[in-house]
């Protein structure tokens, strides 16, 4: 309504302004009479279009009164009088009904401001479809003025240098002077100058078009550069980090061999003794077979005859290590059992401290330790060991029983063979059974509460173990010592008669299975605190997998080398186990822990493959009872195990086509 309220008023403010225009027209052709009231005299005249006041007789410095004015011909140019601002009569109020947002009408109360002054129209554009017409914001607002910031302000002009501009003229004018009559100038030094050729926009563009060409080959070449020596620098990265793994892996592999000799040369463990069993069998088989590629007839039969006592003669020096170590382990083992013993209670305290408790149990077991330590070290003379022993009766002699009264007969009678002068080279085996009967003493649990709880098989009756009858030795034992493997039914030999059914028969070495389940355990403990199933699995089971599922080999068919393969995670997103892992050579591992998307990196071929070896793992340890709360977890617990008996064919159809003619 503002809007048209506006186009009214200008409309009013130009309609004059048109009749004006027409009216002067109109007095192009006639003249205007106008009656002027000077200071002097009242007088009316006719002038016309072309005369000024100063011809009517108004001179300069003289006052006009009254001037009126009006058309020589009303009829045909009428002079309209102009509208002025007093003469609008809209009202200050209007009450204009507007819809809300909501669809109900709303009246709203709008005041009309009245200008005192007649606004300049300034254009502005009519709409086309609804014909309403919309003035340049000037015409229908005020002016905005600038706020007075009472900084008083200069122009350009006040704050720029003053430039000044000065013509020049060279004093001799340039000319050129050729020979005419009377006036001869030389041609000596004159040159001849030749138009060349004129170029064509054509070849003007060819010729960009060769320099473009050529700035091209610069840039690609320098690309080119660029990205070849990218290439040779990862070239050289990549030989770089290939030979540091192969100078690795004859640096671990020098190390095994080290270290092999040395438990050759000085076995201390079980696996020491295997490995020396397995190479005496190794040996044995590959004398065997060159003695029956060689030889015939008697001969033949001696030669078997001498590898048999040979391989006698090895087992025998076997057997003395064996014997040996084993004195020197249950001496480490009494040491470390006397120590336990005797340590103090630990707890951690605030600031990184420890507290540490003892009490009476505890020093009773440190002093008992302390008479073993002394009585078992070589004397330095007759009178030192006499105290030793003297010391030892008086520990003894607290307790009263069959026990106490062998040791303290033991030594009143080695203390008689001292009186006799008795050399200590004799006395050993006395020395021996003092030792051996007091570790009995020490470890009652009457005498000492501490080391009783360290022992594998309980000194009190009131204690209830688990034991089960070995059924090669016929010896009750701890069910801690037999194996449990995946897929056994009933327990039949011990882990020590399996030991010695290995060195007799089999000598297989298990070492690298045991060093590859420890590997596999550390790691899981890093990815997973709470993963159970690696504990679960024992050295017969990490056998199983290695040789009957991933057939001694890794999954890319490469490595062989039992040292160098590590079972890891075949989906990262879910714990390890027997139906979720895969055997790559070490170096591999850390690189398929990264993948996240395993149909992405790898064939479809491929990971058939490894899905049947997970479904063969399955099949063997669902057997297993402590692995059935695990087997809901695997995906091909729900398939047809039928599916087993058929192998995944990787081969192509080419491959196939050249089999099934050869069978042909």
């Amino acid at each position: 309504m503002e809007e048209k309220r506006e186009s009214n008023q200008q409309r009013a403010a130009e309609q004059p302004t048109e009749d004006s225009r027409e009216a002067t027209d109109a007095t192009s052709l006639t003249t205007f009479e106008t009656s002027l009231t000077t200071d002097e005299s009242s007088l009316t005249i006719a002038v016309d279009e072309q005369h000024t006041l100063t011809e009517t007789g108004v001179f300069n410095e003289s006052t006009l009164m009254v001037m009126e004015v009006s058309s020589a011909q009303p009829s045909t140019s009428p002079l309209h009088p102009v509208i002025t601002i007093e003469n609008d009569f809209m009202p200050d109020v209007l009450t204009v009904l507007v819809q809300t947002d909501e669809g109900d009408y709303q009246e709203l109360m709008v005041e009309i401001e009245h200008p005192c002054y007649q606004k300049r129209f300034l254009g502005g554009y009519r709409h086309q479809l609804t014909g309403v017409e919309y003035h340049h914001a000037a015409v229908q607002t005020l002016q905005k003025k600038r706020p007075d910031r009472g900084v008083q302000l200069f122009s350009r002009d006040t704050q720029t240098v003053e430039l000044r501009c000065q013509e020049q003229q060279c004093a001799v004018h340039v000319s050129t002077q050729m020979t005419r009559v009377g006036c001869f100038v030389s041609c000596c030094q004159d040159k001849l100058v030749s138009p060349g050729n004129y170029t064509t926009a054509g070849d003007y563009q060819e010729w960009r078009l060769r320099a473009v060409i050529c700035l091209q080959s610069f840039v690609r070449r320098w690309l080119a550069q660029q990205k070849v020596g990218m290439l040779k620098m990862e070239r050289d990265h990549r030989l770089a980090w290939e030979n540091e793994q192969v100078r690795r892996r004859q640096e671990e592999k020098r190390y095994q061999m080290r270290e092999r000799h040395q438990r050759w040369s000085n076995p201390q463990r079980q696996e020491d003794f295997n490995d020396l069993y397995r190479s005496v069998a190794k040996w044995r088989m590959m004398a065997e077979q060159q003695i029956c590629s060689t030889l015939t007839g008697a001969e033949k039969t001696a030669a078997l005859c001498s590898l048999v006592q040979q391989e006698t003669q090895h087992i025998a020096a076997i057997g003395r290590l064996q014997i040996k170590a084993k004195a020197s382990n249950h001496d480490s083992y009494v040491r470390r059992l006397l120590d336990k013993s005797a340590a103090p209670h630990r707890w951690p305290a605030a600031g990184g401290k420890t507290i540490e408790v003892d009490n009476q149990q505890i020093r009773r077991a440190r002093e008992l330790r302390d008479v073993y330590n002394s009585i078992i070290v070589a004397p330095e003379s007759s009178e030192q060991r006499v105290c030793m022993l003297k010391k030892l009766r008086d520990t003894v002699q607290e307790d009263r029983c069959q026990l106490t009264e062998d040791i303290m007969g033991l030594i009143n009678r080695e203390v008689d063979l001292m009186k006799r002068g008795v050399r200590s080279d004799n006395l050993e085996g006395l020395r021996k059974r003092i030792s051996t009967l007091f570790l009995q003493y020490i470890k009652k649990p009457e005498v000492n509460p501490e080391v009783s709880k360290l022992l594998e098989v309980p000194q009190s009756p009131s204690q209830k173990i688990d034991t089960l009858l070995c059924q090669s030795c016929h010896r009750v034992l701890l069910s801690t010592k037999f194996n449990l493997p995946a897929g056994s039914h009933q327990i039949s030999r011990c882990r020590r008669c399996t030991a010695l059914d290995s060195v007799a028969r089999t000598r297989k070495d298990v070492c690298s299975y045991k060093n590859m389940l420890l590997r596999l355990r550390v790691e899981e403990q890093q990815l997973n605190k709470e993963a159970r199933i690696t504990f679960l699995l024992q050295v017969e089971d990490v056998q199983y997998l290695v040789e009957d599922v991933w057939t001694f080999c890794s999954a890319f068919k490469d490595r062989s080398d039992l040292d160098a393969l590590d079972f890891v995670r075949w989906d990262r997103r879910r714990d390890w186990s027997p139906w979720n892992c895969i055997l790559l050579p070490t170096e591999e591992t850390s690189s398929h822990l990264e993948v996240k998307d395993l149909h992405k990196v790898y064939k479809a071929v491929f990971i058939r493959s490894i899905e049947y070896r997970h479904l063969l793992a399955w099949r063997h340890f669902r057997q297993n009872p402590a692995l059935v709360e695990y087997l809901s977890s695997h995906p091909a617990a729900g398939l047809n195990i039928q599916l087993l008996s058929s192998p995944v064919s990787t081969t192509t159809d080419e491959q196939a086509a050249v089999t099934s003619s050869a069978h042909k």
